[in-house]
């Protein structure tokens, strides 16, 4: 507790943004429509919803931990009466900024998905039968007419 105010800042906005990353993962995974788990339809889409507020604000939350302490970095290294040690940016700045922007991306297309579900409801596809009575695989193979009296259902016509 013995570190300045900003890092102690940085350091609590870093943390909150973990937090709010992991429950955002959590509830994404409730969310997505390929698990059992979180109800209809709608639901999902609304857990879903709410993991991408999670994902924005963890996104949120390290873009502002990153550029407070990137502030700080080049205030002092660009001060000409700072005579302690100056230090510059480093990857791992560049790194923070780059996964919350891809975190942010990605809250914002969770929150994208409710709007897919909410417009159309999901329409079953109509069977309209056979479109014919012989397969492919019968008028290839069977180039010798036969006697037999022809089928009315070959196997395929139920696929």
């Amino acid at each position: 507790l013995s570190l300045t105010g900003y890092i102690q800042a940085c350091r609590g906005l870093m943390i909150s943004a973990v937090c709010l990353g992991f429950f955002g993962a959590v509830f994404g995974l409730v969310g997505m429509k390929c698990t059992k788990v979180g109800g209809s339809d709608q639901t999902k889409a609304k857990i879903a919803c709410l993991a991408g507020l999670m994902f924005i604000l963890s996104g949120l939350c390290s873009m502002t931990s990153c550029s407070l302490y990137a502030n700080r970095i080049t205030s002092e290294f660009f001060d000409p009466s700072f005579v302690a040690q100056k230090y510059e940016l480093g990857a791992a700045l560049f790194i923070g900024w780059a996964g919350a922007s891809l975190c942010i991306i990605g809250g914002v297309i969770f929150c994208f998905s409710i709007a897919e579900n909410s417009n159309s409801a999901r329409r079953g596809y109509a069977y309209n039968g056979a479109t014919s009575v012989m397969s492919s695989r019968t008028k290839v193979h069977n180039s010798v007419p036969d006697k037999t009296p022809p089928k009315h259902f070959d196997k395929n016509a139920y696929v």
